[in-house]
């Protein structure tokens, strides 16, 4: 498998091809939906499946039986964590007490009639017994339901997928530095503290939902772990958009095997290699039908076979900042006269939506640090945090479909707040058509301000505050005993 690339590296050196994807544009298609607003509400309240949850429960080798916290209830809580902006298990209890989750809990056993106390000990209980495998089918459940409600979001055809990478930071705690190494970032010579992880993630172009994701430590590349995801479910007919840092061959092999299509931005090295076998040169305009095998370097993971891969190699000239700016591309896509070097060109230029959607999942949902002492509790905060993310990616897109706006062009924070005032109403008392529209209605208002200049590029570095305290180095524990010893000697 092909080495992990720095990611902070391949940032700086990517060109975006087209500037504009970074804000809405007017004339993006519109999402429409054969659902009317009442079919639509019951498609959301079909989203928490509770049905299905008792039968992936039942694939577990563990049996559950029902406690005040049942898989139902913590499933949602889970979820309702990441939608509040206080992510604390006490604020999950006060809910709980308050008659939040009263709907979901069995007849005559209302959950708040069972806490008798301000303890979080049970809903912590509760969230170590709940499989992460519950998590992750929750997680494409909800993107499957979402797809489903809004189905001509195609482009010529196919489904689209933007694939990229980011990485989250954990306390060193418990079990989670040997799942995840300490990182010591650049030429840093202090003693790494912060543990760090791997995630990729594929988001649908036209709807922003998180498709599916792994997390993994720095050990594993991101051409790996989105192998893994290809391996993980179907993605016929589907067409992947990803950077450079994906255009290796096991990336296009396992593509393939997964019956979909490849749109990846390439190396100008992999790229001339690749041109060097049919004796062209790397020019402006070459759109040529290349066969991609592997070298003695290439691998691929278990279960696929190094086999050669049939695609297009094009080179597409673009304008940026007055500048020419060749892009290397290659596709699977082979009909030229249907997937032309423009409509291409185009397709990719969207691939940085990828980075506002990871945007608004690490800061929106704050998931960019996760205070766990398990690895797989950090991966169940993970996916719960993504399946959160879904909710308000599905309300966005419904109302966008319904009021005949781009999704795009809405705010993605003011709609999470109101859909979360929405669910708290709708816990203590049946929610009604007329609230479901006037939901959709308020979101659809909440558009982003439209700028009349982009702004510019701001280089990847913040300008430190005051501080009062010096900088820790080294073990906590040895500067613990200091203290110790020196207040012993006072």
């Amino acid at each position: 498998m092909a080495s992990p690339k720095s990611k902070s590296a391949t940032k700086k050196s990517s060109p975006r091809p087209n500037s504009r994807a970074r804000r809405p544009a007017a004339s993006q298609p519109l999402l429409s939906s054969r659902f009317s607003s009442l079919q639509l509400l019951r498609r959301f309240h079909q989203l928490l499946p509770a049905s299905l949850l008792m039968g992936w429960l039942a694939s577990q080798p563990k049996s559950f039986y029902q406690r005040a916290f049942s898989p139902l209830i913590t499933l949602w809580y889970f979820l309702f964590q990441r939608l509040a902006s206080n992510h604390t298990l006490s604020h999950v209890v006060q809910d709980a007490g308050d008659g939040g989750a009263d709907r979901l809990s069995p007849k005559g056993k209302r959950l708040s009639h069972q806490l008798t106390s301000e303890a979080t000990t049970s809903f912590s209980d509760a969230r170590q017994r709940l499989p992460l495998a519950v998590l992750r089918q929750c997680l494409r459940h909800i993107a499957q339901h979402v797809l489903k409600a809004f189905p001509n979001t195609h482009w010529l055809g196919h489904p689209v997928a933007l694939v990229d990478g980011t990485t989250l930071r954990l306390r060193p705690l418990g079990q989670l530095p040997k799942e995840f190494p300490p990182h010591r970032p650049g030429n840093c010579k202090r003693e790494p503290y912060w543990c760090v992880s791997r995630v990729v993630g594929m988001f649908c172009l036209a709807t922003g939902v998180a498709l599916d994701s792994v997390m993994e430590s720095l050990k594993s590349s991101e051409q790996a772990l989105c192998c893994q995801l290809l391996q993980a479910q179907c993605w016929a007919n589907w067409v992947l958009v990803t950077d450079r840092n994906f255009g290796v061959f096991s990336v296009a092999r396992c593509t393939q095997q997964a019956k979909a299509h490849l749109l990846s931005r390439m190396t100008k090295v992999r790229a001339a290699k690749l041109a060097r076998c049919l004796g062209l040169s790397l020019v402006a305009g070459l759109d040529v039908r290349v066969t991609w095998k592997p070298s003695r370097h290439d691998q691929c993971p278990p279960g696929v076979e190094r086999q050669p891969v049939e695609g297009r190699l094009l080179v597409i000239q673009l304008r940026r900042a007055g500048r020419p700016v060749n892009l290397y591309l290659f596709t699977t896509l082979l009909d030229a006269q249907k997937y032309t070097p423009e409509a291409l060109a185009r397709l990719y230029g969207q691939r940085w939506k990828v980075e506002l959607n990871f945007r608004y999942v690490k800061t929106q949902m704050n998931l960019a640090f996760l205070n766990t002492q398990s690895a797989d509790m950090a991966r169940k905060e993970w996916l719960a945090g993504l399946a959160a993310y879904n909710l308000i990616r599905y309300t966005m897109a419904a109302a966008a479909a319904l009021a005949e706006v781009p999704v795009h062009q809405l705010s993605f924070s003011r709609a999470r707040e109101l859909l979360l005032a929405w669910l708290q109403r709708a816990a203590l008392r049946r929610p009604t058509q007329a609230n479901w529209k006037r939901l959709l209605g308020r979101i659809a208002k909440a558009k982003l301000p439209r700028r009349p200049k982009s702004r510019p590029s701001e280089p990847r570095a913040i300008r430190p505050f005051a501080i009062y305290f010096p900088k820790l180095i080294g073990s906590r524990a040895i500067a613990r005993a200091k203290l110790a010893a020196s207040s012993s000697e006072s």
